[in-house]
């Protein structure tokens, strides 16, 4: 018998799957868990951030909004308080003529009725309690001009009622007379100088008032006409 020693047929083969991959470690499945985790927490952080954006820009869409609408009263209000104020003007002018007749102050009230044709136009820019008020102004203006026969004194109470009515109707509505009375300091922003007068008042006082002024929510909407008293 030979003594060259046999080679071991029970030697250990090569696995059928020698060239798949291990799979992946606790430590690797946590790694990629994190990484999920961190770009769905990015991607939420982007998202509520687009949300708090959107929420401001609508936010500030709905002040501008509301400060347009505000502005468009407020200029919707002025425009219509300075159409009243040639109503006074002619009534104040009227009711200060002492030997006024019936006609002339006739004809100076009649001056009002063209303004409250706008009154249902007023509503439509959201001041329907300003137009409101006016109402008894123009109804009162109505029925003195129909009062056919009419005494000097009757026409000058119905003128002066008329008057005290719209001047009310105005300042529940804030417009109120710049007036100023003589002596007062000359305000550049409230008055304005027609003329320079000589007057033994303190220089740049106001002497006498031409035509008032009036303001409105504290603006000035006309400023009064006046004379000033000029250096000595």
């Amino acid at each position: 018998m030979s003594d060259t020693p046999l080679h071991d047929a029970a030697a250990p083969a090569h696995s059928a799957a020698g060239g798949s991959e291990p799979p992946p470690s606790d430590a690797e499945r946590m790694a990629e868990l994190e990484a999920a985790l961190a770009e769905a927490k990015a991607k939420g952080a982007e998202l509520a951030d687009q949300f708090l954006r959107a929420k401001a820009e609508a936010e500030n869409a709905r002040r501008r909004a509301e400060d347009e609408i505000a502005k468009a009263r407020k200029y919707a209000v002025e425009a219509f308080a300075e159409s009243m104020l040639p109503v006074i003007d002619s009534l104040e002018a009227g009711l200060a003529l002492p030997d006024a007749s019936v006609e002339h102050i006739r004809i100076v009230m009649a001056d009002g009725p063209a303004w409250p044709k706008g009154l249902p136009e007023a509503r439509k820019f959201g001041i329907e309690s300003f137009a409101e008020s006016l109402l008894p102004v123009a109804d009162s203006l109505e029925a003195g001009l129909a009062i056919q026969g009419a005494s000097l004194e009757q026409v000058r109470e119905g003128a002066e009622a008329t008057l005290r009515q719209l001047t009310a109707a105005l300042e529940r509505n804030k417009v109120v007379a710049i007036n100023p009375p003589a002596g007062t300091r000359f305000d550049p922003h409230a008055h304005q100088a027609i003329s320079m007068v000589p007057s033994t008042q303190e220089p740049n006082t106001v002497v006498s008032v031409l035509q008032k002024g009036y303001s409105i929510a504290e603006r000035v909407m006309r400023p009064a006409l006046v004379t000033v008293a000029a250096a000595q």
